[in-house]
């Protein structure tokens, strides 16, 4: 069951609470990937993220693998299904510089606000979906539920259509992705007419051979 935002109440521990909280978990880890504890009472550890991309991810040429859509500067590439990535994060750490995170990790050139974090948890024999909000902390969600993926884990998703917050990106970001936009436009605007020229040559030379006197 997919649920489209984060609707549970957030609830903060205090530092003696975060303490006994990474003790117990650390106690209950089986692949070594504890939490630390600084004296300045943020924490450090370990997330899984599972890779739940439809469409290909842009990266560079040189750090392409498996299946390739095109060849060029950039590459537009398939992620196995079912990659998972880990990462070292802090207590301090968002939502989206997770995903930012990621990215870099993969060396993904498509921008983070394409993409978006959720968390997938069993409740009552059931599997819940939820989509988290960028000022979520994700390794606070993994202290709270414990090590055990089976009973929370992270998934990395497109935006579906539509869904960009366009207001949250900068007026510089902004005219820089008109300037994008003109540049694509204007490409396939000189595709389509050189299409259309063929089309125009040969309808020509057709017309010149029914019409040739002989």
């Amino acid at each position: 069951k997919d649920v489209q935002k984060e609707t549970e109440p957030h609830l903060y521990l205090s530092k003696e609470e975060v303490k006994e909280k990474i003790q117990s978990y650390n106690s209950s880890v089986t692949d070594k990937l504890k939490m630390t504890l600084n004296a300045n009472g943020i924490y450090t550890g370990f997330i899984k993220v599972q890779m739940e991309l439809c469409r290909p991810i842009t990266v560079q040429s040189s750090q392409s693998q498996g299946r390739c859509a095109h060849s060029n500067n950039e590459t537009a590439f398939y992620l196995p299904d079912g990659c998972v990535n880990t990462l070292h994060i802090s207590s301090t750490n968002t939502v989206r510089e997770v995903i930012e995170a990621l990215l870099k990790k993969f060396f993904v050139a498509d921008n983070p606000a394409k993409f978006a974090l959720y968390k997938r948890c069993h409740k009552e024999d059931q599997v819940y979906t939820c989509k988290l909000s960028d000022r979520e902390r994700p390794l606070y969600l993994r202290l709270v539920a414990g090590p055990r993926t089976e009973m929370l884990s992270f998934v990395l998703r497109e935006h579906e259509t539509g869904e960009v917050m366009w207001e949250a990106f900068t007026i510089p970001e902004l005219q820089n992705f008109l300037r994008i936009l003109d540049k694509e436009e204007n490409e396939q605007l000189q595709i389509l007419k050189k299409r259309y020229a063929a089309y125009r040559d040969k309808l020509e030379e057709a017309l010149g051979g029914v019409w040739k006197p002989g």
